[in-house]
């Protein structure tokens, strides 16, 4: 047991080396950034350690506002994306033919350049001297008047945000979900239909909890994914995020780092270890709900 044990810590090495090195070294390595006051790059020196940089960090309204964001995109974007994806999987599932041509076109965007995307994007909704766009075209034919996706009022501006969000992350939710249902055991379809249960109390009484991991799998990716959001926003509004109102917490961070507000490394850490202690509670609390609902 013990040489076969060696030989199982040999194995992982090479993994757990590449953890340390480019994951738990850079965490801890911010992690003091972030109780460094006034680290200077040039210099490498700072005048004092303390909790000063979370303290301006979370009274900064760039940061409040980027929080702001994130959290709405958050909540809007993963369960719209998750749910628009299995209704999607289950209408692919249900067709013969034609069914590889619908999965490739579904998948088109997810190998799709995302700033070419946003481009796209801002090309349908932006409204300028020239044209209103297409989409307000379209909204003028119900009657209502044009207006500004991306230079107009915030609510405009974050329904775009969601919507490309929405857009670029349904393909690979789509693929995995159609592999997931593929994998059901037709065995207790069959069972079912026998017995003559409604096709309602089936998909809730069998495909749900058989396709449960993947679900609790994008559930948990997307929420990461997220919070991590940036060239999204980068893709629709520019560089300039914070006179767009709508910047992300990464974004606070890349800004803080390099932007126009560059040069406080201190407060980028600080910022980066918030967004870490946040996704990671939210992850922990996903882990303890899927112990109940998730069926392995």
């Amino acid at each position: 047991m013990k040489k076969n044990s060696w030989k199982a810590w040999l194995y992982l090495l090479p993994a757990l080396v590449f953890l340390g090195l480019f994951m738990v070294y850079p965490l801890i390595d911010v992690f003091v950034y972030s109780v460094e006051e006034g680290y200077n790059f040039a210099s490498q020196t700072y005048f004092g350690t303390g909790a000063y940089n979370y303290s301006y960090v979370l009274h900064d309204p760039f940061f409040l506002q980027a929080l702001k964001n994130t959290f709405l995109l958050v909540i809007i974007t993963v369960p719209v994306s998750t749910g628009l994806a299995l209704l999607i999987s289950l209408g692919l599932s249900s067709i013969g033919p034609l069914r590889s041509l619908f999965q490739t076109v579904y998948f088109l965007p997810y190998v799709t350049n995302t700033l070419a995307v946003g481009l796209v994007f801002m090309i349908l909704f932006q409204k300028t001297e020239y044209t209103d766009g297409l989409i307000n075209l379209m909204l003028e034919l119900f009657g209502a008047g044009p207006v500004d996706f991306i230079g107009g009022p915030y609510w405009a501006k974050m329904f775009v945000l969601c919507f490309y969000t929405v857009w670029v992350v349904l393909p690979f939710k789509i693929l995995i979900l159609t592999g997931a249902l593929a994998s059901v055991n037709e065995e207790y379809y069959r069972a079912a239909r026998v017995d003559g249960t409604p096709k309602a109390r089936i998909f809730v009484r069998i495909t749900l909890p058989m396709i449960s991991p993947m679900l609790f799998y994008l559930i948990i990716t997307g929420f990461i994914g997220a919070f991590k959001a940036y060239s999204d926003a980068v893709a629709l509004f520019g560089t300039n995020l914070n006179a767009a109102g709508m910047n992300t917490i990464v974004g606070y961070v890349y800004d803080m780092l390099y932007g126009d507000s560059g040069g406080f490394p201190s407060y980028a850490s600080a910022a980066a270890i918030l967004l870490f202690v946040i996704v990671l509670t939210i992850t922990c609390i996903n882990l303890l709900v899927s112990r109940r609902h998730v069926y392995y």
